[in-house]
Formats: structure tokens, sequence, C-alpha cells
């Protein structure tokens, strides 16, 4: 039986970020921007979308007189992105059979 796919980890863009934040806990705007090749634009929504859903905590706050944000994976993110890893297992596997 198929694990559904969580439709908001299931777009490219939310997948790649949240991929970075699995490893890293926490990254800065522009290195995810840099990472995923995404415009700033895109990007934005994308975060704000996940940040929404509880999935990320975005702080803004500055370096110097710069702004700066940077996006932490929650505990629900972390969660979410291990059950969608897991959904996805359940569909390779049952391409093996």
């Amino acid at each position: 039986m198929f694990q559904p796919l969580d439709p908001l980890l299931h777009s490219e863009l939310r997948l790649a970020v949240m991929s970075l934040l699995i490893s890293t806990d926490e990254a800065e705007f522009p290195y995810i921007k840099e990472q995923t090749g995404a415009t700033a634009g895109n990007l934005s929504v994308q975060v704000d979308k996940l940040s929404t859903a509880g999935y990320i905590e975005v702080v803004k706050t500055f370096k110097g007189k710069r702004p700066c944000t940077i996006c932490r994976i929650t505990d629900k993110g972390r969660h979410a992105f291990e059950t969608y890893v897991e959904a996805l297992r359940t569909y390779l596997e049952v391409g093996k059979k």
C-alpha cells in the first residue's frame, strides 16, 4: 500500500530547501538561493509556504547593517521530511517486486 506524498514537499524547490536544511539545520537565504538556483522572488514564496506550514522557522536579523534572513528546520519539518522519504521508499520497493 502506498503512503501518500506530502504535496507541500512534492514541489521541487520546497523539497530542495528542506533537503538542505535537514543536513544543516539552518541556512541563510543567499546560501539557499545559490544552492537551489532559484530566483529570490520564487524562493521567498516557497520559504513562506514552508514557514506557514510550520516546517521551517524564518528569523530576520542583521549582520552589521545588512539584513540577514535565516531559515531553520523545525521538529515538525524534520518529521514531515522523514515521512516523505519513507513514503518514497514504498513507491521504490513496489518497483523492485
